[in-house]
């Protein structure tokens, strides 16, 4: 009965259940886009070039005559594991880092402090884009500019959060109880920073998106004959007036990705704070 209770007073905040829904939705999609594309997304025909939509394809096609629906599933693929694949890589380094300078602190601390407040004074498109240039455009580039300024935001979080939790009682309790360090870290500091970090990657989501889409826009992320959303609206930019479609379908794709995991960050938030 009281957990009856508990779950009656305490609902899912709307957001959370609009972002889950729709991000589900979007990631089956691409899940399950190797065995219902309908066309090969690098097969060209020029004979049938800015086709309008019908029932062969039902997005239309682009300058080259490839089919715009499946390079669309495809082009999501790529910049959602993009984005995914650094924005874990990114959480984890910088949860590490953050939880070991808290509770390590002295130089170390003051040092990664130091490299955080630099790297976050960069935008981290710009920061991107510099070491593209240098290194060269392939994913693994990609992934590593992304992952170099995406870890910092965490750091900081994380040391914040792991200082605020060292201060409690239970804490106190286990260092006196004589628990190692590890196992406060994983016991008591990692279970009570989980919330904040899974808001805060959920919202960093979003961000990381439209940075791999701006980046392939530019040249300098997914190249042909792959395909992304970024890259898509590049190329269809000439096109603008003729089919404003071949616009419109990786933008949306874009933002409906990007609203769903930020509603879902801001529902985590909600939920949280009602539970404090």
């Amino acid at each position: 009965m009281v957990l009856l209770e508990r779950t009656r007073r305490r609902p899912w905040p709307p957001s959370l259940v609009v972002g889950t829904g729709l991000f589900a939705v979007i990631l089956l999609v691409l899940l399950v886009t190797p065995w219902v594309i309908p066309f090969d997304p690098a097969a060209q025909d020029l004979d049938n070039r800015l086709a309008p939509a019908d029932g062969t394809h039902l997005f239309g096609t682009d300058h080259l005559g490839r089919d715009v629906l499946s390079r669309l599933l495809d082009g999501g693929r790529f910049s959602v594991s993009i984005a995914a694949t650094t924005l874990a890589i990114s959480a984890v380094t910088g949860t590490l880092v953050g939880i070991v300078c808290a509770r390590r602190g002295g130089w170390l601390d003051e040092l990664v402090t130091r490299m955080c407040d630099v790297l976050l004074a960069f935008p981290e498109i710009i920061v991107a884009m510099f070491l593209v240039a240098i290194l060269g455009t392939n994913y693994l580039t990609l992934i590593l500019a992304l992952v170099i300024t995406g870890w910092t935001p965490f750091a900081r979080l994380a040391r914040g959060v792991t200082l605020e939790i060292e201060a409690r009682d239970f804490v106190e309790a286990a260092r006196t109880l004589g628990c190692g360090r590890w196992f406060i870290v994983f016991r008591h500091i990692l279970p009570n920073a989980l919330g904040p970090l899974l808001a805060h990657a959920a919202l960093r989501f979003g961000h990381k998106l439209i940075t791999v889409g701006a980046l392939s826009y530019l040249g300098l992320g997914v190249q042909p004959p792959d395909a992304d959303w970024g890259s898509m609206l590049a190329a269809a930019q000439p096109y603008l007036t003729r089919d404003p479609g071949l616009v419109l379908y990786p933008g949306l794709a874009i933002f409906l990705t990007a609203l769903s995991v930020t509603l879902i960050g801001q529902g985590i938030n909600v939920r949280r704070n009602r539970r404090a």
